[in-house]
């Protein structure tokens, strides 16, 4: 499994959060989002060391990206508040806001991991987890949610966009007060990329003007549908003691599923709705 985690953790570190920042269209993130493979490589090649000095000190040269990252959000509160002042746009700039913060918690893991230290109680091996969770329940749920909650400008996108964010944070907030906040967190994650899933099939698929396009989103949004109840049947049997798939069952299949049919699909179906709204006159 481990082997498996690090890919993952590799194509989110290496590939998603750089496209990701190139969707957001966020001029004060274009230098971070060039210099991010100076954080990125250390901090995937940390993934294939044993865990010592070494490893750690590789790891810390990605937490200090992740961390300069994340301290675009408050900067961009200060600049441009007028977003959360409005509740139609408020819900999707709270998406990017969250987008920019959650690679830090997962280089915190990642660190933690890496130098072989438990942190807050947690295992070496959920600590392992946390760090894709982080990309791709973090970083790439609430960046598209936030994409989707823009173009579907309504009250389910509004939702999304907010929901993604929240349950975020209250799975977050579960690691430490039990599994069955985490449980609650689960459901309001889930209940937000639901909606996703739906939006992206029923408002922006048929949008796109290209079949590769469309196919790309209706890839994710059906690999969305599927992994979030492998997800809440995980968070559920935690909580309950019910039957529920392994850890190592759920990074083959929610994790790569994750990794590869929603977020891999979505960033590169995004940039090419971006590339022909740039180009072309033409929106999503």
């Amino acid at each position: 499994m481990s082997v498996l985690v690090s890919l993952i953790v590799m194509l989110g570190m290496l590939v998603i959060v750089p496209a990701g920042l190139r969707l957001t269209r966020a001029p004060d993130l274009d230098r971070m989002r060039r210099l991010w493979p100076v954080f990125a490589v250390p901090g995937a090649v940390a993934l294939w060391l044993p865990r010592g000095p070494a490893a750690t000190a590789l790891a810390l040269g990605y937490a200090l990206g992740a961390a300069l990252l994340a301290l675009h959000a408050p900067a961009r509160v200060v600049r441009r508040p007028d977003p959360l002042l409005s509740w139609r746009t408020a819900p999707a700039e709270i998406a990017l806001l969250t987008a920019l913060v959650t690679p830090a918690v997962a280089a915190t893991a990642l660190v933690a991991e890496r130098s072989g230290h438990p942190l807050f109680g947690f295992g070496l091996g959920i600590l392992a987890l946390t760090v894709p969770h982080f990309h791709f329940a973090g970083f790439a749920a609430a960046l598209v949610s936030g994409l989707v909650g823009r173009v579907a400008d309504s009250a389910a996108g509004r939702f999304a966009a907010l929901s993604v964010p929240l349950g975020t944070l209250l799975v977050l907030i579960g690691y430490f007060i039990g599994e069955r906040a985490e449980l609650a967190g689960a459901v309001v994650l889930t209940a937000g990329m639901w909606t996703v899933a739906f939006l992206t099939w029923r408002t922006v698929r048929p949008a796109a003007r290209d079949l590769t396009t469309r196919l790309l989103l209706a890839a994710s949004a059906a690999v969305l549908a599927a992994t979030m109840v492998l997800a809440l049947s995980w968070a559920l049997g935690e909580a309950t003691g019910l039957p529920h798939p392994t850890l190592t069952w759920m990074a083959a299949t929610h994790g790569v599923g994750n990794a590869l049919g929603f977020a891999l699909c979505s960033v590169l179906a995004w940039q090419r709705l971006n590339h022909r709204t740039a180009h072309g006159g033409r929106t999503a």
